[in-house]
């Protein structure tokens, strides 16, 4: 009978993504030969170093691997996912070995939930994403290598996402935070630093809204340590400064966010070598811009932030719907505090048609927050009519239902 070599050493590899020997090779720091002999008829026995690197890498114990042995299967391993987020023991060997197109597969339903993130109803969106990340934990023990990290980062990406529907739409701070932890696990399995640094980034929202500022320096802190590990992009270093700008916003120092938000300008001009990783989709130079105009409406720039909300509304995509009702909003905080109670009206009908056709917690907080500000001018008949629109039937119950 022909000898076809150690079929059980080939399989493994190319289901944790090694599709070559040299790919393995360069993962281990050998040479392409030393694989080619593991694969031979009749391996060596790696030395034990390099043993608890191929099981590391491949998910399986040395005999699953081909290698004679003579002893028990390695026990099973607890990897740091599964002991913080409560996930099944994750054994050496899986009963089941998932092929590395599970990570394609698992990785092309991620992208769609990102897409489908700015047109889906977030209450319709957040279950399918919490089960596709229930799929993920299910997969992950059944995964080694590369298809093991490209299913941790997807996964990662897979909870980033429902956590920010979480916090920005669904305003469960308590639970976005728990979310976040999740994802940043996950991307940790990963060894992704990049995604690493866009949740810790995402976390420091969080305190941020309540004006606790230290807890969101901190989280700052540590976002833009985790985007120095890896080969971050002008796009990825303009975000940081751009959350960071929003979190002293929120805690009353709009002359730092400003200065924050002047670096980031020039960062995006200087440019970078460095690709933007695929799931920063919520950042451009027009949000950037979306950031400096709130932030000079806080600060009392009015002018200034009139003339920055009309070119980012102008410049925004049709396809960004969310974003257009928070910019309405802030257009007509920015008529409501230069004393035009009917130009503000007229912004705000207009964030809440926006907000009629594609919901966002967000622009409704700003056109409340623009309500309350025209309190004065309430017995007006411009704000009697924004009042009909702002406590309709539907419009009533959406806010109360979402």
């Amino acid at each position: 009978m022909a000898r076809t070599g150690n079929t059980r050493f080939r399989a493994a590899r190319v289901a944790a993504g090694y599709n070559t020997q040299q790919a393995l090779a360069d993962a281990l720091k050998v040479g392409e030969r030393q694989v080619r002999r593991w694969e031979s008829d009749t391996p060596p026995m790696p030395q034990p170093d390099m043993a608890q690197a191929l099981t590391r890498l491949l998910g399986q114990d040395l005999e699953s691997l081909g290698f004679a042995t003579g002893t028990a299967p390695v026990p099973g391993r607890r990897s740091a996912l599964a002991a913080a987020v409560g996930l099944s023991v994750v054994p050496t060997q899986s009963a089941t070995v998932q092929p590395a197109t599970v990570a394609d597969d698992f990785e092309s339903v991620t992208r769609a939930h990102r897409r489908l993130y700015w047109s889906v109803a977030p209450t319709t969106l957040h279950p399918a994403a919490l089960a596709h990340a229930t799929l993920g934990c299910a997969l992950l023990p059944e995964t080694a290598g590369q298809t093991r990290a490209r299913t941790a980062a997807a996964l990662a990406e897979t909870w980033l996402l429902a956590g920010r529907i979480e916090f920005f739409d669904m305003r469960e701070a308590d639970r976005a935070s728990q979310t976040l932890l999740r994802a940043l696990q996950a991307a940790g399995e990963a060894d992704d630093p990049l995604l690493g640094a866009g949740i810790l980034a995402h976390t420091a929202f969080i305190p941020a809204w309540v004006g606790e500022r230290d807890a969101a320096v901190e989280r700052m802190v540590a976002a833009r340590t985790y985007a120095r590990r890896g080969p971050a992009s002008a796009e990825l270093l303009a975000w940081l400064d751009a959350v960071e700008a929003e979190c002293e916003t929120r805690c009353g120092n709009t002359r730092t966010a400003l200065h924050l938000i002047g670096h980031a300008e020039d960062v995006l001009a200087a440019g970078s070598a460095h690709p933007t990783p695929e799931w920063l989709d919520w950042f451009s130079p027009v949000r950037l811009a979306a950031f400096k105009g709130n932030t000079q409406l806080k600060a009392g720039h009015l002018p200034q932030a009139r003339t920055t909300l009309l070119g980012v509304l102008d410049g925004l995509e049709d396809s960004e719907e969310k974003q257009r009702s928070v910019i309405l909003g802030d257009l007509a905080a920015v008529e409501a505090a230069a004393g035009q109670p009917e130009a503000a009206c007229g912004y705000a009908v207009r964030a809440l048609d926006q907000l009629g056709r594609t919901w966002y917690a967000m622009g409704m907080d700003r056109v409340r927050e623009v309500r309350r500000t025209l309190a004065p001018h309430q017995h007006e008949q411009c704000v009697r009519d924004l009042d009909e629109r702002l406590y309709g039937w539907s419009t009533t119950v959406s806010a109360l239902s979402r």
